[in-house]
């Protein structure tokens, strides 16, 4: 009811044996703490909170301007509601190898199962982006170290993402996720690849769980679930993809209300009320206390 039953330890746990599976894990991004309840009635194997849609629920750029605590904030509402494990863009850590530590403990606090470091210099971009600048490896090197000596359960995954494919060519991301893994990352999110072939290089060059980030208009191609899960990929992101769905829906019932006058036309594609109660779960809150649930739907609802 008011949250999950399970624990962030639960959580960790389940998300590393996933990833020790060998079986691709399909990771879509929350929109909001109702989505990530949406997204595990529909059967996917974790829940995904991008910077990008944090940033953009602000109406603000992904290029930085959130802080640590106010990510930390609004994952830890995601987290009360979902028995999936749950994986957060971090960024660069928001500043320094410190604040990259203090971010940890943060996002520790906040009930995730992970985070993702990336090796662009603060403030960042977009990955899919043109423009971005990467730090020197050592510099990156030392962020990680510093989030692997302030994690304190060791079963919170932390990856690093490194956006140096696009700055730097194939084989210096290939060298820096080497770097990272030997440096302590437990897995890898290499972004902006060019092409499937690219991915298979990534694969066999890097022997920790690999991320592909299926993203919309990016750079990367929209490879399927089988071709990623025959690559030996380990998880398959699709960040922004409800966001994007939702806002263009929210968009079409606008125009349609300002040139209708009337949303009636609208209605096939709305979610139902009884749908919303369903998921919401009041009948089951009605068990702790009949007067929140002591009214009935209306016919069609």
């Amino acid at each position: 009811m008011l949250h999950t039953r399970t624990t962030p330890a639960g959580r960790r746990a389940a998300l590393r044996e996933q990833l020790s599976s060998g079986r691709l894990l399909r990771m879509p991004g929350a929109v909001n703490p109702y989505s990530a309840r949406l997204i595990q009635e529909h059967g996917f194997d974790a829940v995904y909170l991008s910077g990008a849609v944090l940033a953009a629920e602000l109406a603000l750029p992904d290029i930085g301007l959130t802080t640590s605590t106010e990510i930390a904030a609004r994952a830890a509402q995601f987290t009360r509601v979902t028995d999936l494990p749950a994986l957060i863009d971090a960024d660069t850590g928001f500043g320094e190898p410190l604040n990259a530590a203090r971010t940890v403990q943060l996002m520790e606090d906040a009930g995730l199962a992970g985070l993702h470091l990336e090796d662009q210099v603060n403030p960042k971009r977009c990955g899919h982006l043109d423009g971005k600048s990467v730090v020197p490896r050592e510099e990156m090197t030392r962020r990680l170290r510093a989030a692997v000596e302030a994690r304190r359960d060791p079963a919170f995954l932390l990856m690093a993402r490194t956006d140096a494919r696009t700055v730097e060519g194939l084989d210096a991301a290939i060298d820096r996720a080497k770097a990272y893994v030997d440096a302590g990352a437990d897995a890898v999110f290499p972004e902006a690849l060019a092409d499937e072939a690219e991915f298979e290089a990534f694969r066999a060059a890097v022997d920790v769980p690999l991320l592909a980030n299926m993203t919309e208009f990016g750079k990367s191609p929209l490879l399927g679930a089988r071709t990623l899960e025959n690559l030996g990929y380990n998880i398959a992101l699709y960040p922004v993809t409800l966001f994007r769905l939702a806002m263009g829906a929210v968009e079409d019932g606008l125009r349609t209300l300002a040139a209708e006058g009337t949303q009636e036309s609208l209605l096939p594609r709305m979610q139902t009320r009884s749908r919303l109660y369903d998921v919401l779960g009041y009948e089951r809150y009605a068990a702790s206390d009949r007067a929140v649930f002591d009214f009935t739907l209306p016919p069609g609802a």
